[in-house]
């Protein structure tokens, strides 16, 4: 769904988009955006940041609030501090108008190919210490405590998992999880990674599984803690047929 106050922009992406085989509904307003949520069903959500009434980030807490649906920012504000706003208040991901349409086509195409329902479904689920991760149903229990998962969450979750005790450098997560075309959107790892800290770690502000490697990425530390083999997941996020069947699901009609 493309939601922007600006007719002509909504125009044109629906008929962009319509072209290339995805089914494409519009809305005008955040609120017809709510409204239209209720109703209906959606794989992505292109959503325009700056908008009269219910603003783009206040519809995006909104959304996130009830649905795990991916959304994408479109905004004119290029400031990194605009940008992690966007991202906090549930955003997998932004553009900055005016984009390239290739551009844009290959960020929803990478939004649409983050995390397989298949793959995840057949996830077990992880327990470390206090807290028991459930890949199949996006859900982290910690102390009793359930938490959902948004699907950028899950999968940045899934690949710190499924590639434990290793240094991982910032620009081979960003390209594994949110694909090719990023690699120095360092901001987009900071965000997530304190949201995920908040929701898996018992103290965020001393996380003893997410940890950090200055100035070169991140480590999931879970030797001592994960309650069962990780084989199962680490041949799922190696299978070389994932991206074949990610490809192939494309040719399908998605429906943002």
């Amino acid at each position: 769904m493309v939601v922007d106050d600006e007719p002509q922009l909504r125009r044109a992406l629906r008929s962009t988009l319509s072209a290339l085989g995805f089914v494409v509904a519009d809305a005008a307003t955040g609120e017809a955006a709510l409204e239209k949520i209720r109703e209906e069903k959606f794989d992505l959500i292109l959503l325009d940041i700056n908008m009269p009434g219910l603003s783009g980030l206040e519809t995006c807490r909104a959304v996130r609030a009830r649905s795990d649906v991916s959304i994408m920012m479109l905004t004119v504000r290029d400031r990194a501090e605009d940008k992690i706003e966007a991202l906090d208040a549930g955003a997998d991901g932004y553009i900055t108008k005016p984009f390239d349409v290739n551009e844009l086509l290959a960020r929803i195409r990478a939004t649409l190919r983050r995390a397989p329902a298949s793959v995840l479904a057949e996830s077990r689920s992880v327990r470390l210490g206090q807290s028991e991760i459930n890949f199949r149903d996006r859900q982290v229990k910690v102390n009793g405590r359930t938490t959902r998962l948004t699907p950028t969450e899950v999968e940045l979750l899934h690949y710190f998992v499924t590639h434990p005790d290793s240094v991982l450098p910032h620009d081979q997560i960003l390209q594994a999880v949110w694909g090719p075309d990023y690699g120095d959107e360092v901001e987009y790892l900071r965000v997530f990674v304190n949201q995920l800290r908040k929701k898996i770690e018992a103290d965020p502000a001393h996380p003893r599984y997410i940890i950090t490697e200055p100035w070169l990425g991140y480590r999931f530390a879970m030797k001592q803690d994960a309650s069962l083999p990780l084989s199962s997941l680490s041949n799922q996020s190696e299978d070389p047929e994932r991206e074949a069947r990610s490809e192939s699901k494309e040719s399908g009609a998605d429906q943002p």
